[in-house]
């Protein structure tokens, strides 16, 4: 496939999959801009891939809108999003904080939701283009401890079957995909942390570590 004429950008591509999905990107050709919350990471990961480096935070909405409003300055346009910027925290309900799942929304849905809408303007105006929200099989069946993550997921999958209603009229796909366990930072934290799970039916830890891909 020739991606050569395809302006791409990448949201938490530091490390993981949005690094990868970047690299496969360049490799078919494609213009490839990537974002990420620490800057010298990000210049680092941008260096290696070949790509732009937007450094931001997606859930904070003036970054969300200047990271889009640089990548088109720069490139002239964009034709793809992939929305991959997300984090994990999990504890059992009765030990859950408004905190940690305020935090894990406001980068996995709301800073989706940020990224989609400033996109989808220059998509809609153009009539062509896509955007791919990157999800979990956790958004697909719910698990003890996922109530911040678990549930976040669930709500992107939401807001990307109403996004592929609203924009497929202007030509603009919207895709979803449920990345299940990968061999990443994050996943080899999440899987350390649901064998812990599995062992207690109702875990007594107050908070678990996060980790952010």
């Amino acid at each position: 496939m020739d991606l050569s004429k395809c302006r791409a950008l990448v949201t938490g591509a530091s490390t993981g999959i949005g690094l990868a999905v970047a690299e496969a990107l360049r490799a078919k050709g494609a213009t490839v801009g990537i974002n990420g919350r620490d800057a010298a990471r990000l210049a680092a990961a941008a260096s290696a891939v070949g790509a732009s480096a937007h450094a931001g935070d997606v859930g904070v909405e003036a970054d969300a809108q200047r990271i889009v409003a640089d990548f088109v300055r720069q490139h002239g346009g964009i034709d793809l999003l992939v929305n991959n910027a997300g984090f994990g925290r999990f504890a059992a309900l009765v030990d859950a904080t408004s905190a940690d799942v305020e935090a894990v929304w406001r980068t996995n849905v709301l800073g989706a939701f940020h990224m989609g809408r400033e996109v989808a303007r220059h998509l809609v105006a153009q009539r062509s283009g896509a955007i791919v929200n990157v999800s979990s099989t956790a958004g697909t069946k719910g698990f003890a401890g996922g109530t911040a993550y678990a549930g976040s997921k669930f709500a992107l999958r939401g807001m990307t079957e109403c996004w592929r209603d609203e924009l497929r009229r202007h030509d603009v796909r919207v895709l979803l995909v449920n990345p299940s366990e990968v061999l990443t930072e994050f996943s080899t934290r999440a899987g350390a942390s649901r064998r812990s799970r599995r062992r207690s039916s109702c875990p007594r830890t107050s908070r678990t570590p996060s980790w952010r891909r």
